[in-house]
C-alpha cells in the first residue's frame, strides 16, 4: 500500500513539477500546434450578439462552431448555421428555412415553404408580422432567418445565402 501511495505522489509531482528537458518543450510545441489547429479549422470559439436568435441563443452567449458537420452535406431546413459575413471572423448564426429549389414568402407574418406553412417548432417561435413576397431559392443556396421575427423586418439580416459561406453549425444546445 505505501508501494502504491509513492508510486501515485511521484506521478502527480511528474505531471504537475515536469523536468524542463527537451522532450517537454517538444510536447508543448505539439500541444500548442495542435490546440491551434483544432480551434481554428475544426471548433471556433464564437460569442452571440444581438437578439436576432432569440428565444433559442440570447445575446452574448458563449458558442461553438463545428465546422465538420457541412463538410460533406448541405444545411437543410431547420438547422441552425453560422456563416461567415466578413472575413474569417465575423460570422451571423441564422436558421435554414428553405434550400434549393423551394420557394418561400411571408404572409401576414406567417413563413410559407412551397406554398404551405412548415410543421416545425422553429416555424413560429416569436409572433411575426412580416410580409415578403414569394421568391425561389436557387442552386447551391439557402435560405436563413433569424428566430426572433417579432424584431422590424428592417432590423434583421437575412435571405439567401451561398452555401459556400456556411462554416458550421453550433456544436451543442
Amino acid at each position: 500500500m505505501v508501494l502504491r501511495m509513492r508510486k501515485l505522489g511521484e506521478i502527480v509531482r511528474a505531471f504537475l513539477l515536469p523536468r524542463l528537458n527537451r522532450r517537454f518543450w517538444i510536447r508543448l510545441g505539439l500541444e500548442i500546434v495542435v490546440a491551434w489547429f483544432f480551434f481554428s479549422k475544426i471548433c471556433t470559439l464564437s460569442w452571440t450578439r444581438g437578439e436576432s436568435m432569440l428565444p433559442t441563443y440570447g445575446d452574448r452567449e458563449f458558442l461553438l462552431c463545428w465546422q465538420p458537420r457541412y463538410w460533406f452535406r448541405d444545411p437543410r431546413p431547420g438547422e441552425v448555421v453560422m456563416l461567415r459575413l466578413a472575413g474569417p471572423r465575423v460570422m451571423l448564426l441564422k436558421r435554414v428555412v428553405a434550400v434549393a429549389g423551394d420557394s418561400l414568402e411571408f404572409r401576414n407574418g406567417v413563413l410559407l415553404v412551397n406554398g404551405e406553412e412548415p410543421d416545425a417548432f422553429w416555424a413560429s417561435l416569436t409572433p411575426c408580422d412580416w410580409d415578403l413576397p414569394e421568391r425561389h431559392v436557387r442552386s447551391g443556396h439557402v435560405y436563413v432567418v433569424g428566430d426572433n421575427r417579432s424584431m422590424g423586418i428592417d432590423e434583421h439580416e437575412f435571405g439567401e445565402i451561398a452555401v459556400s459561406r456556411v462554416v458550421g453549425g453550433p456544436l451543442f444546445h
